[in-house]
């Protein structure tokens, strides 16, 4: 949710020096193993071959070996210790955070459970509480310079959410005054660096953000330029709002030039685009997604789309607007939508054609 900044749960990595260790998975073994086999031996057994399954890379077969052994030994913190690690490498988060939380109130000096329950608080989204473990896991060991890199890299995270969410705070007021009317459930916002957000959401290299049901941005020094933070996020808290309206039924240059719109006020780069631009651009050609298209080509679709829907807004007003997006998203024929919702109002951009004569899309160039 917009409050709670991080990866998203599919996508995040952690350190490799902080995923399970073959050596240190080893030494927990070794250390451990004698006094327990003196207790029980085939506990120690079990507890050995899940150690040998997670070093190989089998944390299904480690996950059976602890839960087994935990049945017998339920106050052995190692047991929870590799419990957890078997659900972390499995990213079955919840489970892994149940048996670390375990682990370490039945040992809260055990440094391993709390390193890899900052990584799974991290993972899940909470990077408040991944930061909280960290911070307890430096204290008690000062010269952990991998723990500590990493608490730095999440403190500017968190610098770098709180951004983002006062940004995401001004464009909803702003943006949901304009068209009166304000998103009734909580927006995903997921931040990445620039090549995990190609690799997740395979955009074309254009793209300065993308929305799929969740706000994915790509930060780009973003801390250092507030300005392009708040046109990007801006422009995709407008895409959820519009889905939030229409959740099918919009044309593309309806929703990019909505969004393009009222990113920020200052529309005078699409009217240079138009200007320059060797031929108008119908907005019948501009019903699908932009993805298909150049840097250059996009360019103009955006600047196409944003001038004919600033036409719109200003003639017939964002209120219009979000009830033409509602009656789109109840499958009424675009002609007949435009008509009850924004003719009265507002004149049509010049050129106003689609093939299909069912659906007609709004003109042409705007002038």
């Amino acid at each position: 949710m917009i409050d709670r900044m991080g990866r998203d749960p599919r996508e995040a990595r952690s350190p490799r020096a902080l995923r399970p260790s073959p050596f240190v998975l080893v030494a927990v073994l070794t250390c451990g193993a004698v006094s327990q086999a003196q207790i029980d031996p085939r506990n120690a057994l079990l507890e050995r071959a899940g150690w040998d399954a997670l070093v190989a890379g089998q944390p299904h077969a480690a996950a059976e070996s602890f839960r087994e052994a935990i049945a017998s030994d339920p106050k052995n913190p190692r047991l929870h210790l590799g419990a957890g690690t078997a659900a972390y490498l499995e990213r079955r988060d919840a489970e892994a955070k149940e048996a670390l939380d375990y682990a370490l109130m039945l040992d809260p000096r055990m440094t391993r459970a709390r390193a890899l329950l900052g990584q799974v608080l991290h993972r899940s989204g909470d990077l408040l509480g991944a930061i909280r473990a960290y911070e307890t896991l430096t204290a008690e060991a000062t010269d952990d310079k991998e723990a500590l890199a990493v608490l730095d890299r999440w403190h500017r995270e968190a610098a770098l959410a709180a951004k983002a969410l006062d940004s995401l705070e001004r464009a909803y007021w702003r943006i949901g005054d304009t068209l009166g009317t304000y998103p009734a459930e909580p927006i995903a916002v997921v931040l990445y660096t620039g090549e995990q957000f190609r690799d997740i959401t395979r955009s074309p290299p254009w793209a300065a953000g993308a929305y799929d049901g969740t706000i994915r941005v790509p930060m780009r020094g973003a801390l250092d330029n507030e300005k392009e933070l708040d046109r990007v996020l801006a422009h995709e808290f407008t895409h959820a709002l519009v889905r939030t309206l229409a959740a099918h039924g919009v044309p593309t240059w309806l929703n990019e030039g909505l969004a393009t719109a009222l990113e920020s006020g200052d529309l005078r780069w699409a009217e240079r685009q138009l200007r320059q631009a060797p031929a108008p651009v119908s907005l019948a050609s501009l019903l699908a997604s932009f993805g298909r298209f150049s840097g250059d080509q996009a360019q103009l679709a955006y600047a196409t789309s944003a001038m004919a829907v600033r036409v719109i807004l200003e003639e017939a007003g964002g209120f219009a607007v979000a009830n033409l997006l509602r009656d789109l998203g109840d499958d009424v024929d675009f002609d007949a939508a435009f008509a009850h919702r924004a003719v009265a109002h507002c004149r049509r951009p010049r050129g106003a054609r689609r093939g299909h004569a069912a659906n007609r899309a709004v003109g042409a160039r705007i002038d």
